[in-house]
């Protein structure tokens, strides 16, 4: 117990600021790197389930995305409420509950692989999986990226653009590696691939939860409640609901009105447009997606060659998360954002008319369109992590609001 009563469960541990931030990075990477191997060994195992078509990774690829689009908000609203270690603890485990039985439901498709009634169930099965482990995905990080980075920073004197930066470095590590390393064990075996996602996930669930509570208890910020922030209990905001029993159209109309309202306050905001035109850089097939990739493959290009320009095109990603801070620093977080879009897109301009004018020679064409991408990708996530510290800004104004309004 500590003086003000508290329990600690981990005294004495992660005191300095390079174990706290040590143990936060591992938390965060072990959370990417299971999600980005279980993403893209879904697909490939889908492909081995149903060869010859694209239909099932795409539908699954599509409800996955949906649900993350129509239930974030909901997840943000339910992350807002709970207390902050029990929100990331809860996100983790929804996160290695479903990759555990997906995993499961993909080696017996491997072993049936036909067209019967039971792989169609199967199927239905990890597409309802892939969206809950989807939403604890979104859940763990506006948890960890919207509210403890900001806490973080500020209580350990740690400059929040550069914390930015390194979280932002392993995503774009695990989005490079992550599939590598999945493809590589695929070569041999997708079903040896799908072992390995499942031995990594329940191995790593046990680091990744204790590390995070370590970060947790370690930042006293972190232990304050937005209620117990301003001035009110938790027993006593909750006596009154508990006496109030609600119809059931009163607890629908709650729900549509939990789900909906976020959205109207979201679009509010003073960052809305900012958020929203980073949303909208993200529809480009400009990038180094399906249809990219297709396209290359389809022009003569071999698979190692495509490796290579994605291996090219993540490394001047990463490259941004040391020039984004540095230009922030200098002129500030909307002034850099501006420059970087404006940089992505003088390059993805280049690109196309690099295309249109060289045409006649589809692989010149396709170099000229391989090497502005790549050069626009400084740019995307250059301004990426200016309208990510910007939003962070806003968010902890908006989350006091909030709180002031609801208690």
């Amino acid at each position: 117990m500590n003086e003000s009563g508290e329990q600690v469960l981990y005294p004495g541990r992660s005191r300095s600021p390079r174990g706290v931030l040590f143990r936060l990075y591992l938390s965060h990477t072990l959370s990417t790197w299971c999600s980005r191997t279980f993403e893209f060994g879904a697909v490939l195992a889908l492909a081995a389930i149903f060869p010859g078509t694209l239909l099932y990774a795409s539908c699954y690829a599509l409800v996955r995305s949906a649900a993350a689009t129509l239930l974030s908000s909901w997840v943000g609203e339910l992350v807002d409420r709970s207390n902050r270690l029990e929100a990331v603890r809860h996100a983790i485990i929804w996160q290695r509950v479903p990759v555990a039985l997906s995993c499961a439901i993909f080696l017996v498709m491997l072993t049936v692989r036909d067209s019967s009634y039971v792989v169609q169930l199967s199927f239905v099965a990890t597409i309802a999986l892939a969206c809950v482990e989807k939403l604890a995905a979104v859940g763990n990080t506006v948890a960890i990226e919207r509210d403890w980075v900001i806490i973080v920073a500020e209580e350990l004197n740690t400059d929040r653009q550069d914390l930015n930066a390194v979280m932002r470095r392993i995503d774009l590590s695990c989005k490079l590696l992550a599939p590598v390393v999945i493809s590589l064990v695929d070569s041999y075996s997708t079903t040896t691939a799908v072992w390995v996602i499942f031995g990594l996930s329940a191995v790593s669930v046990f680091a990744e939860y204790f590390a995070i509570a370590q970060v947790y208890y370690a930042v006293s910020g972190l232990r304050r409640t937005r209620a117990s922030e301003q001035g009110t209990s938790d027993g006593a905001l909750e006596q009154p609901l508990r006496t109030q029993r609600p119809s059931p159209l009163d607890r629908i109309g709650s729900a549509g009105r939990s789900m909906f309202l976020p959205w109207i306050d979201y679009m509010r905001t003073s960052v809305f447009l900012a958020s929203f035109s980073l949303c909208l850089l993200y529809l480009t097939v400009l990038s180094f997606a399906l249809q990219m990739t297709t396209y290359l493959l389809s022009i003569g290009f071999t698979s190692p060659q495509v490796s290579l320009m994605r291996v090219a095109a993540v490394m001047v990603e990463l490259s941004a998360t040391c020039v984004g801070p540095v230009v922030t620093k200098k002129i500030g977080p909307v002034r850099a954002g501006l420059w970087f879009i404006n940089w992505q897109l003088a390059f993805q301009a280049a690109a196309a008319a690099a295309f249109a004018w060289l045409g006649a020679d589809r692989r010149i064409a396709g170099v000229g369109l391989v090497v502005g991408v790549i050069a626009s990708r400084l740019g995307l996530w250059g301004f990426d992590l200016s309208v990510q510290y910007i939003v962070q800004e806003v968010c902890a104004e908006l989350l006091s609001i909030h709180w002031t309004k609801r208690y």
